[in-house]
């Protein structure tokens, strides 16, 4: 017991360490120490440890207030790598990216393909040329525009992927852990980071991709709300909705939409409203959901936002939360 408590309390420490030499890119071992509340000699084994690993390693060395010369360590932000991949639709084909992430979040490789239909094996070829140029990669993040439940992927937009168990299969090949997730709640994840929500904001996401149904992602406190099986979010299901593969008149749209707000606003009643729409104008469409409102009292109002930033919000997001899969886990 003795032995599992004292390796327990040394893991903490390292990832203590870890946290705030990422943090602060550049520490001597007594400012870590300040910084950590460790003691000097804690301190002098991990940083050992941490530079014989490869994550710290020695930078320059700088005057102490009349002392020694102090030994200053830099971390090491390419010591693991994150490859992040997207498969969309654009123009009729299929677009696959690739990127290669360090911990803070710099691309270090990135690459688009666009083929007819999606193929595995091409799929698996990117994965494998990226894997030799960077061996430090330690986990693939992937985002879908649908719903994998189990290693399956239940729902998309791309025929291709529904049904297929594309997950488990990467990660029996590749021996890699495989963050999957749905583009709506990358998305929403992505806003609620840029724009430093706090833990205790309720925002939804709403995208209308054109030609295909819209998407919900739910942030609460901090993360996606997923629901059974992960199929929180499928506002395509509700009543009365247009077929929305086709051209759909303007007024058509607008009403469809005031109805998916007053149904989630009246259900979930967040705080703010995330809408990512290239239909309608955004005059156009503020002004009908203020004459909507007037007929159609609610308990609250939300704060409705409109972006056109639907793409730079799901890659940002997207990159988060694969890096998040390299945190160590709580102790």
């Amino acid at each position: 017991m003795r032995i599992a408590n004292a390796n327990l309390m040394k893991e903490m420490n390292l990832n203590n360490v870890r946290q705030v030499m990422k943090r602060m890119e550049t520490a001597t071992k007594p400012q870590l120490a300040a910084l950590t509340k460790l003691s000097v000699v804690t301190v002098n084994s991990l940083v050992k440890e941490l530079s014989e690993l490869g994550e710290l390693f020695e930078d320059l060395v700088v005057p102490s207030n009349g002392g020694r010369p102090a030994q200053t360590y830099r971390y090491n932000y390419n010591f693991s790598l994150a490859l992040v991949m997207y498969v969309t639709e654009k123009a009729g084909k299929v677009l696959v990216s690739a990127t290669v992430i360090n911990l803070k979040d710099d691309i270090l490789m990135k690459d688009e393909h666009i083929i007819p239909v999606f193929e595995r094996d091409f799929f698996y070829t990117i994965i494998e040329h990226a894997l030799c140029q960077y061996p430090s990669i330690k986990v693939i993040g992937i985002g879908i525009p649908g719903q994998a439940v189990n290693g399956e992927i239940k729902v998309s937009s791309l025929r291709e992927l529904t049904g297929s168990r594309l997950i488990e299969e990467i990660e029996t090949r590749f021996g890699l852990p495989i963050l999957v997730e749905n583009d709506v709640n990358a998305a929403i994840s992505g806003y609620c980071m840029k724009h430093s929500e706090g833990e205790e904001q309720y925002l939804l996401g709403l995208y209308f991709p054109n030609g295909y149904p819209p998407g919900m992602g739910i942030y609460l406190h901090g993360s996606i709300l997923k629901g059974n099986q992960g199929m929180s979010g499928e506002v395509k299901f509700l009543p009365d909705m247009p077929e929305w593969s086709l051209e759909i008149p303007r007024d058509t749209f607008i009403a469809a939409t005031c109805r998916i707000l007053q149904t989630v606003n009246a259900v979930l009643a967040p705080d703010r409203i995330v809408i990512y729409q290239d239909r309608v104008e955004d005059e156009v469409w503020t002004s009908a959901w203020a004459a909507y409102q007037l007929q159609h009292p609610m308990p609250v109002y939300p704060e409705v936002v409109l972006q056109h930033t639907f793409q730079e919000d799901f890659e940002h997001g997207l990159r988060r939360l694969t890096l998040k899969e390299l945190e160590p886990e709580p102790t």
